[in-house]
């Protein structure tokens, strides 16, 4: 895990990334078929990288252990030398990492995310010309999440039914707020702050505004949760009105002043009930442009988004703060295909793909995005989408130099 002499951290200046032209990225190989497709992603990358600007930049990689392969050689899922090396370099590229259920081990994904402040779960979902979507007209999925990262119930704030700390606060509950609670009953605490809102819509709203998009919503639960997931839509809203209000537009205000119609220029910005939008998204998914949501439902609706493309192990997401970042696939560990050289790398791709936009290297992370598009119309595929599409299907090796032969030809 040591690193070389050649490469120059990734610095930061309020929120803008300040890359040196041989940047130290991290990578966390993780579980099931992380090694593998980690492993095409940083091949993918670096040709990508070669190919769009020759000797003058170059990813010095550095391997960070945790999960169960740190297990194996330490005896610690997330070893002290790789929180420290994540604190030092900051920009971390991460393979699926598995959270053991009911064992009492914390999630080595979320610690990463509290650890280095990355507020905001990024994930783009638009539909790829080839893939067999459950819509009728899938090209309609265009959408982006910014889903907040370090609030809410993922917080993991919660203690079980016959704990000492559940038992206390059950009792405070009965005598100091006169709620009456189950004895056997778990606790979970849903926190939502205003700061942590509000930043995490300002990036949303900074990234609408820079990258031309039309229409922002705000997802939440309020009508229930009326001092959370209802203050998070009056924080947000609060939020665009003080700081946007040149370039955003409210959904009241258009009805009331504009006739139902968005002025030029003009973002929308209007909030949805999110057991709505579960289904609105199907049905209407047009409608939908960036998203807007706290921790859980935000993890729901990208999952459910996915599903709309027809293949969520086709995305990647960005992890990012003011002063980091990590990038991964959205899917899981897949155990039962791990070591047999079938998965699909694509949402790592896609993950570090986002990586290079971040760092400002565009060119690059354009040549792995057509390259992705060009694998797909020409459908050299892996086994996921081949079964599908009805054609042979490609390993995970030779997907990957699929992707790196196309490139050499765009």
């Amino acid at each position: 895990m040591s690193v070389g002499e050649d490469g120059d951290r990734i610095t930061f200046d309020m929120g803008r990334w300040i890359v040196p032209k041989r940047p130290v990225v991290l990578y966390i190989e993780g579980d099931g078929i992380g090694p593998e497709i980690v492993n095409s992603a940083i091949q993918v990358i670096n040709k990508a990288v070669e190919k769009a600007y020759g000797s003058d930049k170059e990813i010095k990689w550095v391997e960070a252990l945790a999960g169960e392969k740190a297990v194996t050689k330490v005896n610690d899922r997330f070893p002290k030398e790789t929180q420290e090396m994540l604190m030092k370099y900051r920009v971390v590229l991460k393979g699926p990492l598995e959270t053991p259920i009911g064992k009492g081990w914390k999630s080595v994904n979320v610690a990463i995310r509290l650890m280095l402040d990355l507020y905001a779960n990024i994930r783009p979902v638009k539909y790829i010309e080839g893939l067999e979507s459950p819509l009728k007209e899938p090209n309609k999925v265009d959408m982006i999440i910014f889903r907040e990262n370090t609030d809410d119930l993922y917080r993991g704030i919660e203690y079980t039914y016959n704990s000492e700390e559940a038992k206390k606060i059950r009792s405070f509950l009965r005598d100091q707020l006169k709620v009456e609670v189950e004895d056997d009953t778990g606790i979970g605490i849903k926190v939502i702050s205003k700061y942590k809102t509000e930043r995490i819509t300002r990036m949303a709203l900074k990234y609408a505004v820079e990258h031309g998009r039309k229409r922002v919503t705000i997802m939440h639960k309020g009508n229930v949760l009326k001092y959370t997931e209802g203050a998070f839509r009056d924080w947000a809203y609060d939020l665009a009105k003080t700081e946007f209000r040149d370039k955003i537009v409210t959904e009241e205000e258009v009805n009331s002043q504009y006739s139902g119609s968005v002025p030029e220029g003009k973002i929308l910005v209007n909030d949805r009930i999110a057991d709505n939008m579960f289904q609105q998204i199907i049905t209407r998914p047009n409608e939908y442009d960036v998203i807007l949501a706290p921790n859980l439902n935000g993890d729901y609706i990208s999952d459910a988004a996915g599903a709309l493309i027809g293949n969520i192990g086709m995305l990647g997401g960005a992890n990012i703060g003011d002063s980091g970042g990590m990038f991964e696939a959205i899917h899981g560990t897949a155990p039962k295909y791990k070591g047999k050289n079938v998965a699909n790398p694509t949402g790592i791709i896609k993950g570090a793909e986002l990586m290079l936009r971040f760092m400002g290297w565009n060119e690059a992370a354009d040549l792995v995005e057509k390259s992705v598009l060009t694998a797909i119309s020409r459908k050299k595929v892996t086994q996921d989408l081949a079964r599908f599409m009805g054609v042979k299907a490609l390993s995970t090796t030779e997907y990957t130099q699929e992707l790196i032969q196309i490139m050499e030809t765009i």
